[in-house]
Parts: C-alpha cells; structure tokens; sequence
C-alpha cells in the first residue's frame, strides 16, 4: 500500500475573477495554470507582475533608513581619509566568509584601505566575536573594527575593545538582545528601534547596505559594488533567508552575474559542478554552500576566504580544488556520524516515546554536527540537537521544525548553558557537561509543551492540480525566466498529478526510483525504501497514483526534456 509519508497542504485556489483580470492585463501570457499561480503570490496587476519579474537596483531601501548608519560611515569614512587601520571579521560559514570578501574586496581594491580580515578559528575560538579576534586587533594596531555577520551579542569584547581605544561597527543580522552592545554603531535590522523597512537580510547584507551608504555619501559610483553582488548573493542562498523584498532584487542580479560573469572562485565551483545560466538558488545551496562552508569546517575558512578574492583564474582552480577536497572528507564524516547518530536514536527508549531529539558524543566532529542535526530533524521531522564536546564543554547545533521556535526555547535553559544564538530554526549552543542531563529533560518538556500532541508530520505545500498533459517545456519556462529565484518566500512550485505507470518502477543506485507516467519520467532520490514496494504493486494492479513534484529539465546531446522530480506519492 501506497502513503504519503508527509500533509500535502494544499494552497487556496485563487479568485478566478482575480487570474481573469490578470489574463488581460498581460495577454502575452495565455497560461492558465501559470497565471493562477502568479495570483497565488499576490500578484494581482500588471505593475506588480513587472516589479516581481523584472527587479530593478532603484528599488533598493535608502540604507540611511538603517539606525546607526550615519554613524557608521561617519566613522568608516575618517578612518578611510586617516589611512587608519581597519579590521574586517567575519564568521566562517558561506554568510561570513562573502561578508568579509565582499566589503574586505570592495575597501582595498577600490579606496586602497589599509585593512586587513580576521576569521575565527571553529574550533579553538568558536562562534562569534573571540577574545583572541580583538587581541590580534591590539596587537597590530588596528583602531577600527567592522564585525560582519556576527557581534550582535559581543558585548564583552566590544566592551574589552573601547578600553583599547578600538572603535567597532557591528553589521549582523541576527536576534539581538535587549541590550545591544556598546559599539561605535549597530547596524542590525532586527534591532527594535531600527526603521529600516526589510528585516530579512544576511549578515553580507548588511555589510552591503554599509558600502552603499557610503558610497552615496561620497557621490561614488555603484558599479563596482553591483560588480561583487555574485557573493551576496551566495550568502542570500546559503543563510536560506526570504527570496522576497530587497533579498529577491539582490539575489535576482546576484544570479545574472554568476551566469554571466561569477568572480573567478565562484566561477571555478559551479562549472566543476556542470552549472550553467541560468544559475538557480538551489544551485548555489547543493553545490556552492557545502564546498565554501567546508573549508571552516574541516581546516580554517580563511581558504573560503581567499577563494573568494582571488582575481586569478588558475589561483582560483587551485584554491577551489583544495577547499572541493575538504568537502569530499566533509561528507565522509558527515555520513559516519549520522549512521551512528541513527543507531544511537534506536538504541535509546527514551527518544522513541519523546517529541525532541538530543544526542551526543563527544568524539563527534564539531564541523559537521550541523549538517547531521538537519539530517536527523529530517528524518525524524522533530526538533533536534546533535552535541560533541569541545574545550570541556558540550557544544553542538539545534533545527527545529515549523511552528516551533528553538531560539525561544534555549532562551528558557539560559541558566543552563554558556553561550547561544540562533535563529527560530537553527541555533548553536554551549554548556558544561555536568548540565546536560538537565538541559536534555528541560528541552524535552518545552518541546513536550510547544508541539501539539500525536505524531508530527511534515506538511508539504501544493501549489496546483494539475494534468500530465497539460505540461509543456514553454510552461516550465515560463516558471525559470519569470517566476524565480526561488527560495523561501517564493518557493518553487510543486503540483500534483494523478495517473497510472506505463512500466514498472526502476531502482537507480540502490536507493533511488524511477517512475515512467505517461510522456515523463519521474525521479525521487532517497525513495525507493519507502515506496519501491507498493509502485510495484500498484502498476501490477493497474492502480493510478498520486505524485507531487516539481519540475526539472533534463538535459542530454542539446536535447531539453521534462523530468517530474517526485517529493511525496500516495494512493
């Protein structure tokens, strides 16, 4: 027996009233089911149809709007004419190291700033603005810090910084606390007091909305800042935030310039993994963001760092294919630990009758343990911590679930832990060994408290009803060229379709099917386990089937073909 292993949740069918004005104010395009789904993303007139598919740079937000940022470029632009030395830290995951590449990059090539960049160490320093980050600051003299995608809650250190007469501008995007921290200027769109009209921007963002600043206040061109959106818009892709408002304008040019012309590094990656224009968000997600993130992960992210400056393209090839190599032993590890991560879920009665999962080993990489918490919380579709121990403490990374927010439940065990920060759906947290059989009962409780009760299932959002032979390459792209880049806030459209196999379902590689329906093939990757058995029976019985899908071109000899890429199927 066919079952859908997760809720198909249906979008509402759109006012037909509302697609039937739409069809007039835009005759060029005769779809139906296209525009229905254009009205389903609040696009009801042809002036929103043209703001939504053709962005333009002009709509950007007046970054003057952000609180602090006269401060800020007060402030950068005397240490700029003082030929002061200027620090730029960042984190180490895809956000960070484009933050520092973009404004370290655009400061020295372009106003020859005496400055430098700091990234921490993962593993001796941690997350977050480090004591020996703002040594290395006094050390060498440096009198002006700019903290990119991190040092919303270093409130010691910025602290520890303005007793050594070092200045610090923080450019984070992350939940700030009640109390910001004393810097020269906070730029965070989160802050509370903060008008700016877009909260949704990364860390890179951010440092973007300082240089613009800038760059107006000086009446300085914006063409070589608009000439490095190609890494903001990796850090929009990897930081998974909204694909709207001022994400989905810097995003869309971010694209157009990675098809057309990527810095050398960026390049490097995406034709190693055979991508051509157009480039996609999920492009840059599954084969830019691991690569790019593994160099902090297994070494130091100074060599992502690099990478991304490099204006040589056979510097550029040698760099990438240290960091490509990084990855490949990322993913070595990263499956060693979620196999013993799912060995150790079954072995323990407890996480079989609790809503939440925490594990933990303390020989567990500190790198990866992000990834296996994603893998697990997927599996399981339950909040989900993965813990190791690193410097005596028991540290590790948290994913939740929708409708549950894990920030505010950490922030309910801050009496247990030494450090925390996140956001509602992934955060990372510190704590002494001694509390973590405390944490593990308290966390489960709100969990117990927080998720409703009975089996969680994962919803899977459906956009339209839709016939097999109602699809078409001019429908598909029409969803490429107009609708996207796709991402949250604007996802890629899934349908579901019904109709009976025409041969039996293939198994490919062990643990993914092939299904023939109709004209299309259908490919779902990780499914044959689920489903292989009740596909075959159903096309033995001459059962029809449910797929929900999205769709996909598969390209072969300068042949374009229709490929259903299956995320969920049922009787």
């Amino acid at each position: 027996m066919l079952q859908a292993k997760k809720i198909w949740k249906f979008v509402p069918e759109p006012d037909a009233t509302e697609v039937d004005q739409l069809a007039l104010e835009m005759p060029v395009t005769k779809n139906r089911h296209f525009l229905k789904l254009v009205v389903s993303r609040g696009i009801k007139s042809l002036a929103q149809a043209k703001d939504f598919m053709v962005p333009s740079l002009e709509q950007l937000h007046d970054p003057f709007a952000m609180q602090d940022m006269d401060k800020a470029v007060e402030r950068l632009s005397r240490a700029l004419e003082d030929g002061e030395k200027i620090l730029i830290y960042g984190d180490y995951d895809v956000d960070g190291t484009t933050s520092v590449a973009l404004v370290y990059g655009y400061l020295t090539e372009e106003l020859g700033a005496e400055a430098d960049y700091y990234i921490p160490d993962r593993y001796a320093e941690g997350y977050g603005v480090s004591q020996a980050g703002v040594q290395y600051a006094a050390d060498n003299h440096y009198s002006l810090i700019i903290s990119l995608d991190c040092g919303i809650k270093a409130h010691e250190r910025v602290r520890w910084c303005n007793e050594q007469g070092i200045d610090f501008i923080v450019c984070d995007h992350h939940l700030p606390e009640e109390t910001l921290p004393e810097a020269y200027a906070v730029l965070d769109p989160k802050r509370k007091d903060c008008r700016y009209p877009f909260k949704e921007l990364t860390g890179c963002g951010v440092g973007f909305k300082l240089l613009q600043a800038f760059i107006q206040a000086n009446d300085l061109e914006l063409d070589p800042l608009y000439a490095r959106l190609d890494l903001l818009a990796a850090s929009i892709a990897a930081d998974m935030v909204p694909i709207t408002g001022e994400n989905r304008i810097l995003a869309y040019f971010g694209l157009q310039l990675l098809g057309q012309n990527p810095s050398p590094g960026l390049g490097y990656l995406l034709h190693k993994a055979n991508k051509k224009a157009p480039i996609q968000i999920s492009d840059i997600v599954f084969s830019i963001s691991p690569i790019i993130n593994a160099a902090g992960r297994m070494d130091h992210a100074h060599g992502a760092v690099k990478l991304l400056l490099s204006s040589d393209a056979t510097e550029a090839g040698q760099m990438a294919e240290a960091v490509i190599q990084q990855n490949i032993e990322r993913r070595a590890v990263e499956k060693d630990i979620t196999q013993h991560a799912l060995s150790m879920f079954h072995e323990n009665s407890f996480l079989q009758s609790a809503k939440s999962t925490v594990l933990f080993h303390p020989s567990w990489h500190k790198g990866v343990v992000g990834i296996v918490a994603s893998k697990i919380q997927d599996h399981y579709f339950r909040p989900t911590i993965i813990l190791t121990e690193s410097h005596g403490q028991v540290v590790g990374s948290a994913r939740s679930v929708k409708g549950f927010d894990i920030h505010a439940a950490l922030e309910q065990c801050v009496d247990l832990l030494t450090q925390f920060g996140g956001h509602t759906h992934a955060a990372g947290l510190h704590l002494l060994p001694e509390n973590l059989e405390a944490f593990i009962t308290r966390f489960e409780s709100l969990v117990q408290a927080g998720t409703p009760a009975g089996e969680i299932k994962a919803e899977l959002p459906v956009d339209l009803t839709l016939p097999l032979a109602d699809l078409s390459l001019s429908f598909y792209d029409n969803l490429l060229i107009r609708l996207s880049p796709y991402g949250p806030g604007n996802m890629l459209p899934n349908f579901v379709s019904s109709a009976m196999l025409s041969r039996p379902p293939v198994i490919m590689k062990e643990e993914h099917l092939k299904l023939y329906m109709g004209d299309y093939e259908a490919v779902g990757f990780g499914m044959r386990k689920d489903f292989y058995e009740g596909l075959v029976e159903a096309y033995e019985q001459g059962q029809a089937i449910q797929i929900v899908y999205h769709l996909d071109i598969n390209e072969f000899m300068g042949q374009r073909k229709l490929q259903l890429r299956l995320l969920d199927l049922g009787i």
